[in-house]
């Protein structure tokens, strides 16, 4: 089996859920800007390291493999561009606090089956709302659970 299914699969579960982000393995150098090693230059010990939060996230999740696997699959299939973005959504989503999530979700569900004409006015309306009107709106339109 190839490393990199297996890394972008590791990779694409740390990132869908920020806590479980772990920094990356220490330098060869003691220089920190240093790039660090392509994945086959890695150590053993470096490699577990990088799997470990997902080999743990995997084992005490089974419901949710399908869900991490294709997550993984589609990060494998993005541009780096879309990556990007995909990393400053999360960025903001890990600063969010529960109300304002709730509304995300809610706003994205409601968005997903729209065109995107249908988008850009839904997104203007909802700049235009007092946070009273928001919350209406998401009493209106709740998220699915997830």
């Amino acid at each position: 089996m190839r490393a990199f299914p297996i890394l972008a699969l590791a990779l694409a579960a740390l990132m869908s859920c920020p806590v479980m982000a772990a920094s990356p393995p220490p330098a060869e150098t003691e220089d920190a800007a240093a790039p660090l090693p392509a994945w086959e230059q890695l150590t053993q010990a470096q490699r577990d390291a990088l799997i470990a939060p997902l080999r743990t996230r995997w084992n005490d999740n089974p419901d949710q493999r399908a869900r991490m696997y294709e997550h993984a699959q589609r990060w494998q299939d993005m541009t780096p561009e879309q990556r990007k973005r995909a990393h400053r959504g999360m960025k903001r989503w890990k600063h969010m606090d529960p109300e304002q999530r709730e509304q995300a979700r809610a706003l994205f569900q409601k968005m997903r089956g729209m065109s995107k004409e249908d988008r850009d006015e839904l997104r203007r309306q909802w700049h235009a709302m007092t946070p009273e009107q928001r919350r209406q709106w998401v009493e209106q339109n709740p998220p699915a659970e997830h």
